[in-house]
């Protein structure tokens, strides 16, 4: 047998692999095995026919085409221990010919990660401030949540709530039929369509008015998109906001334990600066990494690439809750088929799966470990909140599928810290390797 890597790429050995006649030929001797056991050939019991006989009743590449399922994965794994290679998955396999028999072999190969200077890693915090416009803007929006709408007697204007019946069709069919449907009169709001508020602006309460709506080419139900909305809407009511004044009652109102203003607005103050660190801790954490995985080198093989595709794909299915028909419907309405859409999803794959790699070889570097016990304290906090299925879910974490999830969140959330750390440049002394 005669092995040739014409190349390694991306994590892929490319190998042909030319076998020789002699193992053709005993090939043949098992195909014949186990095909005569199986064919009935007049003239003959069954299993005692001659070779050359069964050969030309199912035929030459009848033969061949058996043989073929004993030789190929024999010599592939001569193949692989002539090449010293260790596969993490199925190769592809590409017969050039058949007699000799010539085939290729594309063999998927554990990935590679070589980190770069990751202990050199600096990155600055940024400041979180939180500014008087911001907290204006969360005592303006608790002034809307307890306004009232009073009725009116002037012309529509954008803000007012409106109280309509809509009439309309497309190409003479029934479109959007509602009476007495509440609406609130919002610039360039997109439903029903985009410009509907804008026609209603200047109606006075029990007039009428007849207008055409253009529906966007993006519309969800693709057999509409493109055409004409003939709208005929009577608005029966009309009612404006009325904002409370920003006191003390209101205060007291909105949250009786701070009782003024001032206090309302340490509070959202504090709110304000605890999310906007919440984001920042994040967002440092996300450029930490993201330098560290910028440093590094990683070569993955595409059939890792496209199992993560799979996971990714089968989650978001899981997710809307799809079966295959609603799967093809949705392709059917974005007009991509399903190749296309893992073309998309591709990237993000090997992004996450790169991020994975660098995070587990910078665990290694920084010999990261995971106890038991730290397992089991994540497993409490999970089942802080659990109370009618904690004894179910206390089972399922104890099942080493589950541990070794945990294990792996744990391991991930650790290694993060310790980047950060790193890029902090503020790690405890005697910590670092």
């Amino acid at each position: 047998m005669k092995v040739t890597r014409e190349k390694t790429e991306n994590r892929q050995a490319y190998l042909t692999v030319e076998v020789e006649p002699a193992e053709m030929e005993h090939g043949l001797e098992e195909a014949y095995e186990h095909l005569v056991q199986r064919a009935r050939i007049p003239g003959f019991r069954k299993g005692k026919a001659p070779r050359a006989i069964l050969e030309r009743h199912i035929g030459r590449e009848s033969m061949v085409e058996e043989a073929l399922h004993h030789i190929v994965p024999e010599a592939y794994e001569k193949a692989l221990e002539e090449q010293k290679l260790e596969p993490i998955a199925q190769p592809e396999i590409e017969i050039v010919q058949t007699e000799p028999v010539i085939f290729k072999a594309v063999v998927p190969l554990m990935p590679t990660v070589e980190l770069g200077d990751y202990r050199n890693v600096r990155i600055e915090s940024e400041k979180v401030e939180v500014k008087d416009e911001q907290i204006d803007n969360v005592l303006e929006e608790l002034r809307h949540q307890h306004a009232t709408w009073e009725p009116v007697e002037r012309a529509v204007a954008f803000g007012d709530m409106v109280v309509i019946d809509v009439e309309s069709n497309i190409e003479g069919k029934p479109f959007i039929q509602q009476k007495g449907a509440q609406y609130e009169i919002v610039k360039d709001y997109p439903v029903p369509l985009t410009g509907f508020s804008e026609q209603l602006i200047g109606m006075t309460k029990g007039s009428e008015k007849e207008f055409t709506l253009k529906i966007p080419d993006t519309y969800p139900r693709k057999e509409l998109a493109g055409k004409d909305a003939a709208f005929k809407v009577k608005l029966s009511e009309l009612k404006e906001e009325k904002l409370p004044e920003l006191n003390d009652d209101l205060a007291a109102q909105i949250s009786p334990e701070l009782k003024t203003v001032a206090s309302l607005r340490e509070e959202a103050a504090g709110k304000l600066k605890a999310r906007a660190e919440e984001l920042a801790k994040s967002a440092y954490e996300d450029k930490a990494v993201q330098t560290v995985v910028d440093t590094a080198k990683a070569e993955i093989p595409m059939v890792m690439v496209d199992e993560e595709i799979n996971q990714m794909l089968n989650t978001q299915i899981r997710r809307m809750q799809w079966d295959a028909r609603q799967m093809e419907a949705y392709l059917k309405s974005v007009n991509k088929t399903g190749q296309q859409l893992r073309d998309e999803v591709r990237p993000q794959a090997l992004k996450r799966l790169t991020t994975s790699l660098v995070l587990g070889k910078v665990a290694e570097a920084e010999k990261i470990e995971i106890s038991d016990a730290e397992i089991d304290a994540e497993v409490e906090k999970m089942l802080i909140n659990a109370e009618k299925d904690r004894e179910a879910l206390q089972k399922m974490f104890q099942s080493e599928e589950s541990r070794n999830s945990i294990k792996q969140l744990l391991m991930t959330r650790k290694t993060i810290e310790k980047i950060v750390e790193i890029a902090k440049n503020t790690e405890v002394k005697g910590e670092s390797k």
